[in-house]
């Protein structure tokens, strides 16, 4: 089933361990840790980088220019893009804000046993482009930058699709539950409305999804799959395949086993 398809995926799996981590903790951090590790990076690709509506994320850049933590330059390579760095304020805050962190981690992380999560943190280590030392990076950073870079895999393998990994989630589920009111969609998901609507915005865009009349309240809106939305499925799932083979290609089949155990573990508590 579709919905079961979904809950397997390793990348579903880090998505909501990562909403887990950055609940309790400012879109402020988040961003300026992403900086921290990418600078010069474009306001657009910063925010399909970490699943932050486009406008939520232009508010979030104007409070952290504001604070004097982030600069934000036209693209000298294309006008009407920004480029965002870190200033040295934003980096003394954000060792501050690390702080507070890494007190969240032990919280989400304390029905882990200590070599439950020392396993965590060396399995995700090695989702990272550069592994390095898992000791010094905390749990939740280790998961946030595990999700990036699944989301970086999973956009390489359905760019021929013209699909993004944001768009995985609300296929497979209205291939379940079609047709289904937005906001039960976003509810499914873990994703707010706003965000959820910029997801189902590009689908009608592409022709996979069309808005209709909710038959069990007719003064709302449901989703539902096109006949095009019904038969790229089948091109979705070959595309899932390859992203789980290219994963298991960087962790092996029994690492890979083993962190998806961990990580369930760690979301059931």
């Amino acid at each position: 089933m579709a919905d079961d398809l979904l809950e397997r995926s390793l990348g579903h799996l880090l998505r909501r361990a990562y909403l887990l981590f950055t609940a309790a903790d400012s879109r402020e951090f988040v961003v300026l840790d992403a900086l921290a590790d990418q600078g010069g990076c474009s306001q657009q690709d910063l925010a399909e980088r970490l699943g932050i509506n486009r406008t939520i994320m232009v508010g979030l850049v104007d409070r952290l220019q504001a604070a004097g933590y982030v600069t934000r330059e036209r693209n000298p390579a294309n006008r009407r893009a920004y480029l965002l760095s870190l200033t040295d304020a934003g980096r003394r805050a954000l060792g501050e804000m690390r702080e507070e962190v890494a007190g969240h981690d032990l919280s989400v992380t304390a029905h882990l046993t200590p070599a439950e999560r020392r396993r965590l943190n060396e399995l995700l280590s090695r989702l990272l482009p550069e592994p390095g030392d898992a000791a010094v990076r905390s749990t939740g950073h280790l998961v946030a930058q595990a999700h990036h870079r699944l989301r970086r895999i999973g956009d390489g393998q359905l760019a021929e699709l013209g699909l993004r990994t944001r768009h995985l989630g609300a296929l497979l589920t209205l291939q379940r539950l079609a047709p289904c009111p937005q906001q039960e969609l976003a509810r499914r998901l873990d994703i707010t409305e706003p965000g959820v609507a910029q997801i189902v915005d590009e689908l009608v865009r592409a022709g996979l999804v069309v808005r209709g009349r909710d038959p069990d309240d007719r003064r709302r809106y449901a989703l539902d799959l096109t006949g095009l939305g019904r038969e790229r499925l089948a091109e979705v799932r070959r595309a899932m395949a390859r992203i789980q083979a290219e994963v298991r290609g960087i962790l092996g089949d029994e690492a890979d086993d083993e962190l998806r155990a961990l990580l369930r573990k760690l979301l059931a508590g």
